[in-house]
């Protein structure tokens, strides 16, 4: 949700969206709730952060609690490392109205907070 988010705000940003477990395929729910704002996820694949630790990157940016302790190092030029910690709504338990709700709740803090973040670091 993060990579569509930060797009949205700016369709030129390289974005790159990766996982330390990625799941087979984007979270339903994830392409439904962004749907509901407009923005399209459908086509996103789940991708293994190891195949960009050479990389290099203005921002790496974790998004789960446990990411951020489980992160690999990254070998290529990094000039930034940033936390901005999100529940995993696919954790989510309850009802499918309950799960959205979840999922609904952590793309608008998403929304949120990258939002400040493009604002004060990116947006120029």
């Amino acid at each position: 949700m993060a990579e569509g988010i930060l797009k949205s705000f700016d369709p030129s940003l390289e974005v790159y969206s990766a996982g330390t477990h990625p799941a087979d395929n984007v979270h339903p729910m994830a392409i439904h709730v962004m749907n509901e704002i407009g923005i399209d996820i459908s086509s996103h694949k789940p991708k293994q952060v190891d195949q960009y630790i050479a990389e290099s990157f203005d921002y790496v940016i974790t998004v789960c609690d446990n990411a951020k302790e489980t992160c690999p190092i990254f070998v290529g030029k990094v000039m930034h490392r940033l936390h901005i910690g999100f529940d995993d709504p696919s954790n989510a338990t309850g009802s499918e109205d309950e799960i959205l709700a979840v999922f609904r709740k952590v793309r608008d803090e998403i929304k949120k907070d990258f939002l400040t973040f493009y604002q004060q670091f990116i947006q120029i």
